[in-house]
């Protein structure tokens, strides 16, 4: 999409990141957690944030059902709309890391296409991919929120993984980390992300 002729964005003229992510004495990173509903992967974001809180590092959390709650609520979970709302995500997420914060975003992003679109929106530098994988069926058994008992009864629609599709990264490599949540523990699974993103925003002395 264009930009109207009559905005004009003013970026050069603003305090620049180098110095906002040495005042904060980090680098701005988006940690893009991802996987079907049930993986784990709210529960990894907010492990992950409490982690680096304790390193001292200043975060923000980007959840999905938080997301949807407010700045993303008219939108539904048709395609057009998943894509607005990758879209929106990504944008909020940009402002974040450029001012230093490590932003940990956590979404089903179904389809390798809108993890795409995030990565360029934000910055291939910028951009942390952890994909979590878990199968469908471990998901289902656990049903946290129970959405997918509503989603057998047809209470939930487009449900991602059961008529609406969920892609694997593709090829795999696309992933920066891929945690396996079917055989690891939480505990595993955090140490593995904490480990891979530690380095990534801690600033050398």
């Amino acid at each position: 999409m264009s930009i109207p002729e009559n905005i004009h964005p003013n970026f050069q003229n603003l305090l620049g990141r180098k110095g906002k992510e040495s005042l904060l004495n980090q680098h701005g990173l988006v940690v893009w957690i991802y996987g079907l509903s049930g993986s784990g992967k709210s529960t990894l974001a907010i492990a992950l944030e409490q982690r680096l809180h304790e390193d001292r590092i200043f975060t923000q959390v980007l959840d999905g059902d938080n997301i949807r709650a407010g700045l993303n609520k008219n939108l539904d979970f048709s395609d057009d709309d998943r894509l607005e709302n990758i879209r929106r995500i990504s944008e909020v997420a940009k402002l974040f890391v450029q001012t230093g914060v490590v932003t940990i975003a956590s979404f089903i992003c179904p389809r390798n296409e809108l993890r795409a679109m995030a990565r360029e929106i934000i910055g291939p530098d910028d951009f942390f991919e952890v994909y979590v994988e878990c199968s469908f069926e471990t998901c289902k058994e656990r049903d946290v929120k129970g959405l997918y008992a509503k989603a057998k009864t047809g209470q939930v629609k487009q449900f991602t993984g059961l008529d609406s599709s969920f892609e694997a990264p593709e090829p795999r490599e696309l992933a920066d980390l891929i945690l396996n949540t079917n055989i690891q523990t939480e505990s595993e699974s955090l140490q593995q992300l904490y480990e891979a993103v530690r380095p990534r925003v801690f600033l050398e002395k």
